[in-house]
């Protein structure tokens, strides 16, 4: 993605720059490129109810049975939410302060505006922005949650795959078991076919970045390193400073032993760039470099890979706003309490794969009335982006055992001394 990426923002540069104004530049950009980055835009949107509803299903289930989560399972939970609620809080504050979605010139802006909507209206579907005040709590709720996923009411539909897994889990039948295997059975297909349709990135990014600088030149090459540098800071401040401070605190570890212990897992998952894959590294470093109790480790880092993902919900965030920013939408505070809120449970939503998190930003940027090609923008640097958030994903996992542990370690032989380093 990272080559088809550099060559259609560079060929597209090229022709900006030699022949800006060329009917054949323009009959290359209407007939060849255009319609080929709007054909891997379809699919993924084509992909992101199944995808959406199977992920947040399972998640919910392999909590467990709600009524006896316990202990355990509540403090998981509820650090969990507050170390993503504040990792996403925390992308959406750098994006409003530094902006980086801003400074492109006039007569740029302006190419941009003539064609942005009508290419957006042929991937978007039929999603409008949300109101806001109670009229947004209310439709958060779906009287047809079928219609909703139709109409591209995906936070409805989100709403009501929380509902059915929150049922599921209290309700012990076979033909309930038998219904969960076949959503296991939904979302691996749909794994299979994203799978697939990564393979095909390659060639949908770099016609959807030539069409843009081919447009525009060289001045979304700018907002797009500006886009990197703030994704990259929020992650750097949520891993070192917040988490310092939660296992500090909240679970009476010193940062520099937690650090140092987790370096096998963090190095495993910016290469990676998945949760899943990184697993076993983060089971080995909790119990033998951190020594956090093996059944409080084994519970909290199964239930983390699929469902704490602190990075990708700050990325999703700061995606959301760069790109709001970037085609001049404006998201008030209520619309951005909205894309906090999904992104929170986007978290919970997201594959741990490598690229696991782009149907969920499509499916928000048609929520709020963004320009859905604006996604092409991203993805041509969203390599290097998913190894740094996979990277705060497996951390925030080992930083929630940490905190979860405590008051838990009785059961361990750990000295005292070792756990506050």
């Amino acid at each position: 993605m990272a080559i088809g990426g550099l060559l259609g923002a560079a060929s597209g540069v090229v022709c900006y720059l030699l022949a800006p104004q060329s009917p054949a530049l323009g009959a290359f950009v209407h007939y060849v490129a255009q319609p080929i980055g709007q054909v891997f835009l379809r699919l993924l949107f084509m992909l992101v109810v199944p995808l959406i509803f199977s992920a947040l299903v399972l998640g919910v289930l392999g909590i467990g049975d709600v009524r006896s989560l316990g202990r355990l399972g509540l403090k998981t939970l509820a650090f969990t939410v507050l170390s993503t609620g504040i990792a996403v809080a925390l992308g959406l504050l750098l994006v409003n302060v530094l902006r980086p979605g801003e400074g492109m010139s006039a007569p740029a802006r302006a190419r941009l505006a003539a064609t942005a909507a009508e290419r957006a209206a042929t991937v978007s579907g039929t999603a409008t922005a949300p109101k806001t005040g109670i009229d947004m709590i209310v439709q958060i709720i779906p009287d047809n949650p079928l219609k909703a996923a139709a109409t591209g009411d995906l936070l409805g539909w989100m709403f009501f795959a929380l509902m059915l897994g929150i049922g599921m889990s209290l309700t012990s039948t076979p033909a309930v078991g038998r219904l969960q295997e076949a959503i296991q059975g939904l979302y691996d297909v749909t794994m299979t076919l994203i799978g697939l349709l990564i393979a095909f990135a390659p060639v949908g990014v770099a016609a959807l970045l030539f069409t843009l600088t081919a447009q525009l030149g060289w001045e979304v090459l700018a907002q797009l390193a500006r886009y990197v540098a703030v994704v990259v800071l929020a992650i750097v401040i949520h891993q070192f400073v917040v988490f310092s401070l939660a296992v500090r605190v909240l679970g009476g570890m010193s940062p520099l032993r937690f650090f140092k212990g987790a370096q096998a897992a963090m190095l495993t998952a910016f290469s990676t760039a998945s949760s899943n894959a990184t697993l076993p590294t983060t089971l080995e470093v909790a119990e033998k470099n951190l020594g956090l109790p093996p059944q409080v480790a084994r519970f909290v880092l199964t239930l983390g890979a699929a469902t704490n993902h602190n990075g990708t919900a700050l990325y999703e965030g700061v995606t959301v706003l760069f790109l709001a920013q970037f085609y001049g939408v404006h998201l008030d505070l209520p619309q951005q309490a909205l894309v906090l809120l999904i992104c929170i449970l986007g978290g919970i939503g997201t594959a741990g794969v490598p690229a696991g998190s782009i149907p969920v930003v499509a499916m928000i940027l048609g929520l709020v009335g963004i320009p859905a090609e604006g996604i092409g923008l991203i993805i041509g640097v969203d390599r290097i982006c998913d190894m740094c958030r996979t990277t705060l994903n497996v951390t925030g996992d080992l930083a929630t055992a940490v905190v979860v542990s405590r008051g838990e370690r009785a059961a361990t032989a750990v000295a005292p001394a070792d756990l506050v380093g």
